[in-house]
């Protein structure tokens, strides 16, 4: 269709410049074959609900909802139309020429025919397509060109059998290639026989219960599974609000409306369904609401800080709220309980350091325990009592942690961790502290239901690229960065660190099938190179010397251990550092070169900045901040810039860090959830990188504070929450990582009676 590519049985549109397909839902497929089949003419909305929604009392706006998801895969411009018109008070009319491809044999071989020729020879091998055309079936199909010119249309009879023809030879060529097994070179030109497959049936155990294009992220199931709610940018909005749909392939209801510039984010179901509640940031403060599942009632229930956003979960008895990660102007407040009758907030009571952060709380099933994580990045699981007590420490994963439940049973705990730069879901057993993979990748957020066993999940699997943006254009009326690609790949590039030479780009990607440290020139690009014997971690970017000549990563060995390694650039050669911390996260050189700064977690998991010397054997500590998240050498100005675990906001403090060279320089940036969005430049200013609602990536200075507009980087396309760094002798060239790509759907499964017994793929 036009200049896009349409996968019916798939119900996927691959339009140009798109790094990937987006799939729509089985309606609005319906709605596109009618749209097909009468091409050129008007359709009335009328038509189109009789035709797609038989037998069925749907709203009004269930068309309208159809068609803005397939404008949206189209990437159709509603003001200027090239795929579907809107005729107004009267219906739709599709533009696009359209041209039927189809593949004709198990074999590969595709052509393109019109009218009754497309049936007149099935077993014909000749094609159109030559990287089609006597394909090897073990190997994955080439992708279809985009059609050139329009063809006459066929008749809905010969629309169903091209679909039911493709489907069925799709699936057999699928489930050969997953399910073959090595056979005798003789044996290898036996045919497969398609029909031998349709009785088997797919290892996947679960199903994706959400298909629109963008993202829909933090799902919360009902006490019966029955329905979710989650978090998604509605059409035509900038702000994200609460949906909720069943856990079925339907049309979801917008639930929340969020006021101009507000986002409505963390949905939370009461164990009784009766509400739902979320939190608003808005720029000026934050609000923790109710709403009831229906989108009534609708009101506010307590304050919070947008700069450090807090992690909330319902108690029991569905009167109140635990909430984590609340902090004052004296660190961490520890796990607190808000009563919704009394607006009353009561403290849990068990031992909590100020300089430890807990979020994520979680009641247990039958309301005895309550697990929660302490001090992320490198979390770990900890459980009082219901009613407070001594904390017992339930693992020692040191564990970059994305989202958990408990197991319905009460025995264990799902969730989900970093592993290899993928987030991968496990199965927590409380009992031994063990911890095993459930089986399926990019997976986040999972949540369970209280009184069925189910459990709902985020599948996500974001692809970065590298670009530079130069700073020094861009500003004033009608003028705009121009954002310029580095290092194209089809894989995810990240954290791009460039050398005091403002020449040579170190970043990590997994573009050679795991995570590597490569470097390259920027002004001959045939120079980029990965660097052997390193595994970096995707963290913390990696730090130069000041001559530009080293490289300091972190990242893990060949046994999985955490370790800091110094790169020589010109050479590769690798060398570890005895570093005498086992959990290092980051690593700086110092203006002096016997001194390293090196941010490592405790035995609590609470990250410290230690400062070491490193000219005697073993290594000496000669000072220490706790609780810090992220810190920065600025050698011009002999000063150290840090972020801390527990609050928003900026600290420097001397090259010894001495407790007197401690102060603030900025009290509400960065916030709290992105405490790596920061660099100081080489002219000494502070910049911040943020997302609004009208800029997705949008730069400003913090220190000294602008009160100019920020910059917008990219109207469109988010940064990596990870880090950018800036270069030229002013800091006027961003270098950052921008999504390519990025959709995340909601999956679903049912769980079976005994959760070491599942679908093939669960570790037992």
């Amino acid at each position: 269709m036009g200049e896009c590519v349409v996968d019916v049985p798939l119900r996927e549109i691959r339009a140009p410049g798109k790094r990937r397909p987006l799939r729509i839902t089985p309606k609005s497929m319906g709605v596109l074959l009618v749209l097909v089949e009468q091409a050129g003419r008007v359709v009335s909305r009328d038509a189109l609900m009789a035709e797609v929604w038989p037998d069925t009392l749907p709203t009004n706006d269930v068309v309208t909802q159809a068609i803005t998801q397939l404008r949206k895969a189209f990437d159709d411009e509603r003001g200027n139309p090239r795929y579907i018109e809107t005729i107004a008070k009267n219906g739709y009319r599709l533009l696009a020429p359209i041209e039927w491809v189809y593949s004709a044999a198990p074999s590969g071989s595709a052509d393109v025919v019109s009218g009754d020729e497309r049936w007149a020879d099935p077993t014909r091998t000749t094609s159109k397509y030559p990287a089609i055309a006597g394909a090897d079936p073990s190997e994955p199909l080439a992708p279809v060109p985009f059609p050139a010119s329009a063809l006459p249309r066929g008749t809905w009879v010969s629309i169903a059998t091209a679909v039911f023809t493709v489907a069925l030879l799709v699936a057999g060529l699928v489930m050969w290639t997953l399910l073959r097994s090595p056979v005798d070179p003789s044996e290898a030109a036996t045919p497969v026989a398609v029909s031998g497959m349709q009785g088997l049936r797919s290892e996947r155990p679960y199903r994706r219960i959400t298909s629109a294009p963008g993202f829909e992220v933090s799902p919360a199931l009902s006490p019966d599974a029955g329905l979710v709610a989650y978090v998604a940018i509605p059409e035509g909005q900038r702000g994200t609000a609460i949906m909720v749909q069943t856990t079925e392939q339907t049309q979801p209801r917008q639930l929340t409306r969020p006021p101009e510039g507000a986002d409505d984010s963390a949905p939370a179901w009461s164990p009784d369904g009766r509400w739902i509640a979320f939190m608003r940031t808005t720029p000026d403060g934050c609000s923790i609401r109710l709403v009831t599942p229906n989108g009534r009632g609708e009101h506010e229930v307590g304050g919070c800080d947008r700069r450090s956003p807090p992690t909330f979960d319902w108690t029991p008895d569905s009167n109140g709220l635990i909430f984590g990660s609340m902090s004052s102007e004296h660190g961490s407040l520890g796990l607190r309980v808000l009563d919704l009758d009394s607006g009353a907030w009561r403290p849990i009571e068990y031992p909590h350091d100020p300089g430890e952060l807990d979020t994520s709380p979680r009641y247990s099933p039958d309301g005895r325990w309550i697990v929660f994580v302490r001090n992320p990045p490198l979390g770990d699981f900890w459980r009082i009592p219901a009613q407070g007590g001594n904390a017992e420490r339930l693992s020692r994963l040191r564990a970059d942690l994305r989202g958990w439940d408990w197991t319905p049973d009460g025995g264990g705990l799902f969730f989900s961790a970093m592993v290899d730069g993928e987030y991968r879901l496990f199965r927590l057993d409380t009992g031994t502290g063990e911890a095993r993979p459930v089986g399926l990748d990019d997976a986040q957020s999972p949540v369970t239901a209280r009184s069925r066993r189910a459990i709902a999940f985020v599948q996500r699997r974001p692809y970065f690229g590298l670009y530079r943006v130069r700073l020094d254009n861009g500003d004033g009326p009608g003028r705009v960065h121009v954002v310029e690609p580095l290092y194209a790949s089809s894989s995810r590039d990240l954290l791009p660190a460039i050398a005091p030479d403002g020449r040579q780009l170190a970043f990590v990607s997994d573009r050679s099938g795991s995570n590597g440290l490569w470097v390259g020139d920027l002004e001959q690009p045939d120079t980029l190179r990965m660097m052997s014997g390193v595994r970096p971690g995707t963290r913390y970017a990696p730090a130069w010397s000041a001559d530009a000549r080293r490289l300091m990563v972190t990242g893990t060995d060949e046994e999985g251990r955490a370790v800091v390694q110094e790169v020589m650039a010109s050479s590769g050669q690798v060398v570890t550092l005895p570093i005498p911390d086992p959990d290092p996260l980051q690593a700086q050189y110092m203006p002096d070169p016997n001194r390293l700064l090196v941010l490592a977690a405790n035995n609590d998991g609470m990250p410290q900045l230690r400062l070491y010397n490193r000219a005697a054997t073993p290594w000496r500590s000669l000072a220490r901040i706790d609780g810090v998240s992220h810190f920065q050498v600025d050698g011009p100005r002999r000063r150290i810039l840090f972020t801390r675990l527990t609050e928003a906001g900026l600290w420097e403090a001397g090259l010894d860090l001495s407790v007197a060279s401690i102060r603030r320089i900025s009290a509400s940036e960065p916030t709290a959830d992105r405490y790596r969005l920061w660099t100081v430049s080489p002219s000494g200013e502070i910049q911040y990188l943020e997302r609004l609602q009208g800029c997705a990536a949008s730069l400003r200075r913090i220190v000294p504070a602008d009160t100019a507009p920020p910059r917008c980087l990219d109207q469109t396309r988010r940064s990596a929450v990870n880090g950018f760094s800036l270069g030229g002798p002013r800091g006027d060239v961003a270098f950052l990582a921008l999504v390519d790509w990025d959709g995340a759907d909601i999956g679903y499964m049912d769980l079976p009676k005994e959760t070491r017994e599942v679908v093939p793929g669960w570790i037992k």
